[in-house]
C-alpha cells in the first residue's frame, strides 16, 4: 500500500510561505485583504521566518514581508498577488495554482475559455496607462509625488486641448476602463506579448483615473477655460 508524502510547508520559500497566508486570509472572506492583514498572517503562521530579529515570538518583520510582496521579484510582480489598491491586495490564479503545486494538490485547470485575448483597442489603451509614470508612483507608494504631467501621459491630453475635447477624452477613459470591467468581471484578459490583465487590475487603474480627477481638478478647469 503506497503512503503520499505531505510536502512540509517548513521548507517552503518565502514568497511560496507567504502566499499561504494570503490563502488562509482568503479562506477566511478575507479578499482583497490589506498588506498589514498578511503581515501578520505570515508572521503568525511562520514565526520563525517572519518574526522581528531577537524578537521573532512577539513581533514581525514587516520589511520583510512588504519587501517579499512589492518588491520588484515580489509576489504581484509576479503576478501571484493582484494590487486592488492603496496596500490592498488579492491572489490571482497563478498565485493559488502556486500554493496548489507546492501542496501537491491538483492545480486549477485553465480552459481556452477563461482567457479573453483583448482587442487591438483596449490592449492599445491598457499599455499607454499601464506604461505610464502615474501607475509606476501609485505602485511604488509614491502617488504624493504625481504631477499634473503624469496625469496629462495616463489620459493622453495635451493642453492645447479645448473644453469639449478634453471632457470628451476623460469621458473615454473612464468609459473604457468601465467596459474592461464588465468584460473582465468573469475572465482574465491577456494582452499582446501575454501579460495578464484581471478585474482588479483594471478596478486599480480606475482608482488612479479618479483620484487624479479629483487631485487635478483646478489644472482641469484651468484647461477648460482657456
Amino acid at each position: 500500500m503506497s503512503t503520499s508524502t505531505k510536502p512540509n510547508v517548513d521548507d517552503f520559500t518565502v514568497p511560496e510561505k507567504i502566499l499561504l497566508a494570503a490563502e488562509n486570509l482568503e479562506k477566511k472572506g478575507q479578499s482583497p485583504f490589506t498588506a498589514e492583514a498578511l503581515i501578520v498572517a505570515s508572521w503568525e503562521r511562520f514565526p520563525s521566518t517572519f518574526g522581528l530579529k531577537g524578537y521573532a515570538e512577539k513581533y514581525p518583520d514587516s520589511n520583510k514581508i512588504l519587501s517579499s510582496i512589492m518588491g520588484e521579484k515580489g509576489l504581484a510582480r509576479r503576478g501571484w498577488l493582484v494590487k486592488m489598491g492603496q496596500k490592498l491586495y488579492a491572489m490571482t490564479r497563478e498565485g493559488r495554482n502556486v500554493v496548489r503545486r507546492v501542496m501537491m494538490q491538483e492545480e486549477e485547470p485553465i480552459h481556452d475559455g477563461d482567457v479573453h485575448r483583448l482587442g487591438r483597442d483596449h490592449d492599445r489603451f491598457l499599455k499607454v496607462l499601464f506604461d505610464s509614470s502615474a501607475v509606476k508612483k501609485f505602485e511604488d507608494n509614491r502617488k504624493h509625488e504625481l504631477a499634473f504631467a503624469d496625469a496629462t501621459r495616463f489620459w493622453s491630453i495635451t493642453e492645447n486641448m479645448k473644453g469639449d475635447q478634453l471632457d470628451e477624452r476623460l469621458e473615454v477613459v473612464g468609459r473604457t476602463l468601465a467596459e474592461l470591467d464588465r468584460v473582465l468581471a468573469d475572465v482574465d484578459g491577456e494582452m499582446t506579448g501575454g501579460r495578464a490583465v484581471t478585474a482588479g487590475d483594471i478596478r486599480v487603474l480606475t482608482n488612479i483615473h479618479r483620484y487624479m480627477e479629483d487631485k487635478f481638478d483646478r489644472h482641469l478647469n484651468l484647461l477648460r477655460k482657456r
